[in-house]
């Protein structure tokens, strides 16, 4: 029986050494694989014979050991080692290595859940992020805003080349300093013209019933003769200047003998940009005077001032000497200006032009005011807004009861209207040589493509876009598990949930234990290539040694056999 039982014992080692060898072959097999995980076989002792349990000592005689004779060797564990690969630079932007614990998530064409740490992906032809073999990446999708939505996991879209966007602008910050000890502004300047006769009556026009006589009934000197317009006539506004910046270009057409000298006054009020809502300084707008003469009360503050040269008013290209305008007030009052671009729903620019004036100061405050206008907005009117911004004794802002502005986009394509808040927290009103504001940021785009990605180690994929502008298109997800040695290998470098592994904690990186995602690299297999070939020599040396075991146990029992047959 002794002989038979070595027989067994040297067979269950020559099984445990081939065993031992088919893990090595795979092991080193899968040396240049991405993200492969190398296993070991462990070893464990099988039942054993006793022949004596052995003995406790006792006063007259000492103990003796059991007597046992091992029956060979089983397969006690296959143990898949997770320790981090090498990691490789590439170049490549979808190249991703997992530094740290956790894996990609993939979706299969079967919708099953997969995992892997094998980061080599590419861009499919509708702009997906998949793996080799054509398993989707699974991460966290973004809103129109570009704002993560956390816990929607979905397939990862780079869309280059197709994503085109363009975002209306709906706050603006202005920073910069406000001198509060200049003067206070108390009026604008006047234009007037030359005086204006009724074409019928000969008279001078005047304050109480110039402004509804028709425009097709006056002329520039007295008496009664011809009128200087007729029906049909363009006035055009070409050359008008507002704190020495050009006032846009308009038309006004004379129309029938009902448009009258009241209508071209509200005309001009809308060209020239002057704002005439209640409350503010100066007591702006048009009028006709007492003796005759059309004026124009402009805001208060130098930065309002209006200048209408000689040949800025013309009508069909030809110069109409009643308006040409003389200056006899001058605007007052510390007041500063700056331009900016903003954007409507379109992507398209849109200029706004910001003046402001300090309208007044009192023990403890200072108050100024803000005069918004554009001359993209699609209405005659070029007013879009005006507020009052306070200061305490400090300088420092304390609010802006009215800090919006809204600009008609009527007929543009875009979304009708563009309203933006202003944040004035920024400015500060102090003694200082000059006032100075500028826009510092304003939260609109124009239209851009998306051009080129990157993926940072918190798997955030920012995009950049032909106009300069950087947003978030997604975020790569991860997985970690309680006991990644019980996942289920699978072929193409995947793994499944398996019985002892945990369910599947899926997060961004860097959470929950999570590592950090590196961006054109991968990670390498972390087969150690030398220690492989020591236990390829070991186990091949075992494996040799058990088979002499059975061909000794074997070369005996002929030997007894023999001396049976004598």
């Amino acid at each position: 029986m002794g002989l038979t039982s070595a027989l067994y014992t040297g067979l269950s080692g020559l099984n445990a050494s081939q065993f031992r060898l088919d893990i090595i072959g795979d092991n080193i097999a899968n040396i240049n694989t991405t993200g492969f995980k190398g296993s070991r076989t462990l070893f464990q002792t099988q039942f054993a014979r006793t022949l004596s349990a052995g003995t406790k000592p006792g006063d007259n005689q000492g103990g003796t050991n059991p007597a046992q004779i091992g029956l060979g060797v089983n397969i006690g564990a296959i143990q898949r080692s997770f320790l981090p690969g090498a990691v490789e630079t590439t170049g490549v932007p979808s190249d991703l290595a997992i530094e740290g614990d956790g894996f990609f998530v993939l979706r299969t064409p079967e919708n099953e859940q997969v995992f892997s740490r094998d980061g080599s992906f590419t861009l499919s032809a509708d702009n997906r992020l998949i793996s080799a073999d054509g398993f989707f990446v699974q991460g966290y999708g973004i809103n129109s805003d570009f704002e993560l939505i956390p816990g929607a996991l979905g397939d990862v879209s780079i869309p280059l080349g197709v994503l085109t966007t363009a975002k209306a602008t709906r706050e603006a910050v202005l920073d910069g300093t406000l001198n509060s000890t200049g003067e206070v502004a108390t009026q604008g300047n006047i234009l007037q013209s030359q005086i204006l006769y009724d074409a019928t009556t000969g008279l001078q026009l005047d304050n109480i019933t110039g402004p509804t006589t028709a425009l097709t009934n006056i002329r520039s000197t007295a008496g009664v003769g011809p009128a200087i317009l007729n029906v049909g006539d363009v006035i055009t506004v070409d050359g008008v200047k507002r704190g020495g910046r050009d006032v846009p270009n308009e038309q006004f057409i004379v129309g029938t003998t009902g448009t009258t000298i009241g209508d071209f006054l509200a005309w001009m009020d809308e060209v020239t940009g002057v704002d005439t809502t209640a409350g503010v300084a100066g007591n702006p707008g048009t009028t006709v005077t007492a003796d005759g003469r059309l004026e124009i009360r402009g805001n208060a503050g130098t930065q309002n001032s209006l200048s209408i040269q000689a040949g800025t008013l013309i009508s069909n290209g030809v110069e109409q000497i009643p308006f040409t305008f003389n200056e006899t007030q001058a605007a007052n009052g510390e007041s500063t200006h700056t331009t900016f671009i903003v954007y409507d729903t379109l992507g398209t620019p849109v200029t706004v032009d910001l003046t402001m004036v300090l309208e007044e100061r009192t023990t403890g405050q200072s108050i100024w005011r803000f005069y918004a206008n554009s001359g993209d907005d699609s209405d005659v009117e070029f007013v879009i807004g005006t507020g009052t911004i306070e200061f305490d004794a400090n300088g420092q802002y304390t609010e802006a009861p009215q800090n919006g502005v809204v600009i008609n986009r009527v007929d543009t394509g875009a979304i009708d209207p563009l309203s933006i808040q202003f944040d004035f927290s920024k400015i500060s009103g102090l003694n200082t040589d000059d006032s100075a504001i500028v826009m510092s940021f304003q939260d609109g785009f124009a239209t851009g493509t998306l051009i080129d990605y990157n993926i940072g180690q918190d798997g955030l994929i920012l995009g950049t876009f032909s106009n300069g502008l950087n947003q978030t298109l997604g975020q790569i997800s991860l997985a970690t598990f309680a006991n990644p040695e019980g996942l289920l290998a699978r072929s193409n470098n995947t793994y499944f949930v398996g019985p002892n592994s945990g369910e599947a904690r899926i997060t961004a990186p860097l959470v929950l234990g999570a590592g950090k995602i590196s961006s054109g690299s991968l990670e390498l297999s972390n087969v150690d290539l030398s220690r492989e070939f020591i236990n390829l020599i070991t186990s091949s040396t075992a494996f040799s040694a058990a088979s002499r075991v059975v061909s000794t146990s074997d070369q005996l029992l002929q030997e007894l056999l023999l001396v049976a047959r004598r």
